[in-house]
């Protein structure tokens, strides 16, 4: 396969890699998804990673903490996840840093968008860590972010539906599934894509999304060939 990017940012949940688990990480999934980053970096592309923290930590579950402490909490639910990231990819073989907005010297070294623009140039995998480093941001307005720090040609989010529908497929049989959107229907439609910060991000940087499924990883490798696995959001 030939890839049509030069430079990526994905985006993966951090329930995914509990697998059906639920929580913590399931070592098969961690791994069958690290093998599938390290074919895309194999391919030549330069992929930065941003990776949630549902897995052991959501905010919005929090009931009535503090938002922003809860939020903190999150935040370093993601640097776990980074960490095993950064250690399997290592395991592989595959050159891999994780970075974290909040710093955590001995753990991590600090974002830097200078930094990390030099690694991802020298074929390294990046790993953004700790969110956009505040409160009230969602880790997918983090991807956005970073995407456009780095100049990404596109901001992959993967997740556990095969793209963007009307409404939820998991509870509409009738719900119709988008094959191309624009940002701004995004924000329009109220579609629960991704969040309105990251959306109008991405509208206001011409940054296009793709949005499919990571039940198979294999999804990002075809992702980065060009085929069609899911619903592509760009403005006109």
């Amino acid at each position: 396969m030939q890839p049509v990017y030069k430079r990526i940012l994905l985006k993966i949940s951090g329930e995914v890699l509990a697998g059906e688990k639920g929580s913590g990480f399931d070592f098969e999934v961690v791994e069958s998804i690290c093998s599938a980053i390290k074919s895309v970096s194999e391919m030549g592309v330069e992929v930065g990673l941003v990776v949630g923290g549902g897995n052991f930590w959501r905010g919005r579950s929090s009931g009535s903490m503090n938002r922003a402490r809860a939020d903190h909490i999150g935040m370093l639910a993601t640097v776990m996840n980074s960490i095993m990231l950064e250690e399997t990819l290592r395991q592989m073989g595959v050159k891999a840093t994780a970075q974290t907005a909040v710093p955590m010297m001995s753990l991590a070294e600090p974002y830097s968008q200078r930094e990390a623009c030099r690694r991802l140039d020298n074929g390294e995998i990046v790993i953004f860590g700790a969110g956009t480093g505040s409160p009230f941001f969602t880790t997918d307005t983090c991807a956005a972010l970073r995407a456009a720090e780095i100049g990404a040609d596109i901001f992959f989010k993967a997740t556990n539906v095969d793209g963007v529908y009307d409404k939820d497929p998991n509870k509409f049989a009738d719900a119709v599934k988008y094959d191309v959107l624009t940002q701004s229907e995004v924000l329009e439609k109220n579609l629960k894509v991704m969040d309105a910060t990251a959306a109008s991000l991405c509208r206001d940087n011409k940054l296009p999304i793709l949005v499919f499924n990571l039940s198979d990883p294999q999804n990002i490798v075809r992702a980065v060939a060009g085929e069609n696995v899911g619903t592509i959001v760009k403005e006109d």
